[in-house]
């Protein structure tokens, strides 16, 4: 089928541009816009008829008008609080605080590779709290890998536990996270508490136990032993101490979005957005409190207005080409060939659930980076689960968790070129011990999703 091949030949062409570094945002769009024109000369509308501007050539462009105005407003918001908010906590080194206080306790721990499994569980629950990557793996080689190699763990050990800390994106901090509730059309706090949650609970369970076993194998098989490995701060604000209260401060927002929440107080309503502007105002008065300066504390709050505007030219973008992409796609008929593909093979809703995942999970890997393979391919999910008669968040759950568990398996993935750089390693060597555990993370959070 013409559409078929159409869609494939386009989909290689802007899969292979992007692996070679071309901007992702910009091959998404010229991808979409083309699959669009296409549909367009085989005779199908882009936009219906109380949408459309009259002419089916404007059309392609008022949808990308539409998408980013409904994106920036929604979704786009939300992301952008979260990062905004991310950004002013690593600022005033409430980040660092937090860290620090949880990476304390592990010195108590006498067995190294018991050790490394505690470690990782201790990160991934920082890191809803922190949803940077790279970010998270810098403060965490900072804190707990001095900590670690001075209790007998091995450097590479130590740093493939650290590059694989924020392998789930979890929580109403995650962008990924958001993009797939909102996608199902359920409350972000609902589908971090009933969705993630369950899924997250076996998953950071196997890959800790994982992690014991696969590098106390490659320790024994290379031959490696610990050293005792000092990290100097770097920056000015690696050297920024705060107050011990300031570690509450990271953990505000997502106490604010569970407590009131359908768990608990059901009477008051707690959005993403309103969550982070409190924590914002209460991050304030606790930095006039400490320094007393009003000038100082005011010009910061710039840094959470950067950070929004950051994440709005990295993120939100993506989104937008993402899902022009997708309804390029779309139609040009690629989600009923998928879905005739689907029933004719026997495979049903496990089967098309299963390939999409693995799509992600290989284009995030090659790519070094989750959020572009997708934040394409999620929004098509609502459409697909339409047609096969399952709920759409069945589907994006386990695609989201891929996308993130690939990336921390990839050795150009950010994270991961952070710690080697640190560590002084080779980024594919941690590779090589990040492979296994994700591996098996990859396999337990699919099945999890789709007999929960």
């Amino acid at each position: 089928m013409l559409q078929a091949f159409i869609a494939l030949f386009v989909t290689a062409v802007v899969s292979y541009m992007i692996i070679k570094k071309i901007k992702p945002q910009a091959v998404l769009l010229a991808g979409g816009i083309f699959l669009m024109v296409v549909a367009i000369l085989m005779g199908y509308p882009i936009l219906d008829s109380k949408n459309t501007t009259g002419l089916p050539w404007f059309d392609i462009f008022k949808f990308i008008e539409k998408t980013c105005s409904s994106r920036a407003a929604g979704i786009g918001l939300v992301i952008m609080s979260v990062a905004g908010f991310a950004k002013y906590m690593d600022h005033i080194g409430a980040s660092k605080v937090l860290v620090k206080v949880s990476a304390a306790p592990l010195s108590f721990i006498k067995s190294p590779y018991i050790l490394l499994a505690l470690s990782y569980i201790v990160g991934q629950l920082l890191n809803i709290v922190i949803p940077s990557a790279a970010g998270l793996c810098v403060l965490l080689m900072a804190t707990m890998y001095p900590v670690l190699t001075s209790l007998g763990v091995s450097r590479l050990s130590a740093a493939a536990v650290i590059a694989t800390t924020p392998c789930l994106d979890l929580g109403p901090a995650s962008g990924t996270a958001v993009f797939a509730a909102k996608t199902a059309k359920l409350d972000v706090s609902d589908y971090f508490v009933g969705e993630q949650i369950p899924v997250a609970i076996f998953t950071i369970t196997a890959i800790a136990v994982a992690h014991y076993f696969v590098q106390k194998y490659f320790d024994k098989k290379e031959g490696v032993g610990s050293e005792t490995v000092v990290i100097e701060p770097q920056t000015e604000a690696a050297e920024q101490t705060a107050p011990l209260y300031y570690a509450l401060l990271p953990l505000v927002p997502i106490s604010l979005v569970i407590v009131f929440s359908k768990l608990f107080i059901t009477s008051i309503k707690m959005p993403v957005v309103t969550a982070m502007i409190i924590s914002i105002f209460v991050a304030i008065v606790c930095e006039l409190i400490r320094t007393g300066d009003v000038k100082k504390v005011f010009s910061s709050l710039q840094v959470f207005f950067d950070g929004m505007g950051q994440t709005f030219a990295t993120v939100i973008s993506l989104i937008v080409a993402g899902e022009t992409f997708a309804y390029g796609l779309t139609k040009i008929g690629t989600i009923d060939i998928i879905v005739h593909a689907a029933q004719s093979s026997g495979m049903g809703a496990v089967g098309v659930t299963a390939i999409m995942t693995a799509i992600v999970a290989a284009a995030a890997i090659i790519m070094g980076s989750g959020n572009a393979p997708f934040y394409s391919f999620g929004a098509i999910v609502p459409a697909i689960a339409a047609k096969l008669s399952i709920s759409p968040v069945a589907m994006i759950t386990p695609m989201q968790m891929a996308s993130s568990i690939a990336r921390s398996a990839s050795p150009i993935t950010a994270a991961v070129v952070a710690v080697a750089g640190v560590a002084n390693v080779s980024p594919i060597d941690i590779a090589k011990r990040t492979a296994i555990p994700m591996g098996i993370a990859m396999i337990v959070s699919f099945v999890t999703a789709v007999m929960l």
